[in-house]
């Protein structure tokens, strides 16, 4: 056989090798006031009943899980593999999440479920959806949020897993920081301190087992550039910026160039976030790591297909509601989809 054929034979061999193995899709989204018809006496979700305010139905709820469906399915008809892990805000209760990982199209990705009830006055938790195939989930525990100054305060928990990937270890946070109710600068200090915790946190199952890979992701009701994450998380913007045991939000340079996850009076901002830790954004060992996206180079990447946007009125672009204020138009959510990719 001429050489030359052997060699591009082998060449051809070594580059299916290297790209056999998808990357890992890690995903959150935040799903606008998801909750079931039932009224719970326990929780404030009186208007999202078939006799409240919203006239929340079996037919809009089944609508909702619907486009919920139709989002994570096509995050994952994007390169033809069901995302690894997937956090969830804005959920009534465990009842919710296993309604959409028990959908027609992501029944096959046989999604596991971490949820615990949070205090929350309205009823809504964070969740995590798992592939057991590829995450060993070894424990998961909430943390309730803890800010100082408001000893009673009470809103959505931590929610922590762990576990393994491709035998490295992972610690995987989903939480929902407190909201700008009051103005931003006066609710500051309640993200400022939740994210505080948070870092102590990581931290600290760092020092126990400081090969944990991290990965950070919620709705934290703040931009990159905002103190509650860059004093109180303590994420860094850049790569170049990065030391051992820092944190890097891949979404900071998207943001920088205009793009956003929700919008408000014209502005776009981007509140969703998954933050890493700096050995999975840089792991130089062969090991799984963050990987950019190689069309646009951003290390992170928001979902922005025309359907999950408004397509004419005043609204015209911005994120398509379940509701718009009381008036119901059966959209999706007023935050989009984001997603990381991880690999070797």
């Amino acid at each position: 056989m001429n050489r030359r054929w052997i060699f591009a034979g082998l060449l051809a061999s070594v580059l299916f090798a290297g790209f056999a193995q998808k990357p890992y899709k890690a995903v959150f989204y935040n799903l606008e006031n998801f909750f079931d018809t039932i009224d719970d006496p326990r929780v404030q979700d009186d208007e999202f009943t078939p006799e409240g305010a919203r006239k929340w139905n079996a037919e809009r709820y089944a609508r909702k899980l619907s486009n919920v469906e139709r989002v994570f399915s096509d995050i994952a008809a994007s390169d033809g593999d069901f995302p690894i892990v997937i956090g969830v805000s804005e959920v009534e209760n465990r009842g919710v999440v296993e309604a959409i990982a028990a959908t027609e199209k992501l029944a096959p990705a046989d999604y596991r479920i971490v949820h615990f009830d949070s205090p929350d006055e309205r009823g809504i938790d964070v969740a995590f959806l798992y592939r057991s195939d590829h995450f060993r989930l070894e424990g998961a525990a909430p943390v309730r949020a803890d800010i100082p100054q408001l000893p009673h305060f009470k809103t959505r928990d931590i929610l922590t897993m762990w576990g393994t990937i491709d035998e490295e270890a992972f610690f995987f946070l989903v939480s929902h920081w407190p909201s700008r109710l009051g103005g931003q600068e006066a609710s500051e200090f309640k993200r400022v301190a939740v994210g505080e915790q948070i870092r102590r946190i990581v931290d600290s199952v760092r020092n126990d087992r400081p090969v944990t890979k991290f990965v950070v992701m919620g709705d934290f009701n703040d931009d990159p550039i905002d103190r509650s994450l860059v004093e109180g998380l303590q994420t860094r913007l850049s790569l170049d910026e990065l030391q051992e045991d820092d944190l890097f939000n891949p979404f900071a340079a998207i943001f920088r160039a205009g793009s956003g996850t929700l919008a408000y009076n014209g502005v776009w901002n981007l509140f969703d976030h998954i933050v890493v830790s700096a050995n999975l954004a840089t792991d130089a060992s062969g090991g799984l790591r963050l990987l950019p996206d190689a069309d646009s180079l951003y290390w992170g990447r928001i979902v922005k297909p025309a359907y999950l946007l408004q397509s004419e009125g005043s609204y015209r672009g911005y994120p398509l509601r379940t509701f718009a204020g009381k008036r119901y138009q059966g959209g999706f959510s007023d935050h989009l989809p984001v997603y990381i990719l991880i690999g070797k």
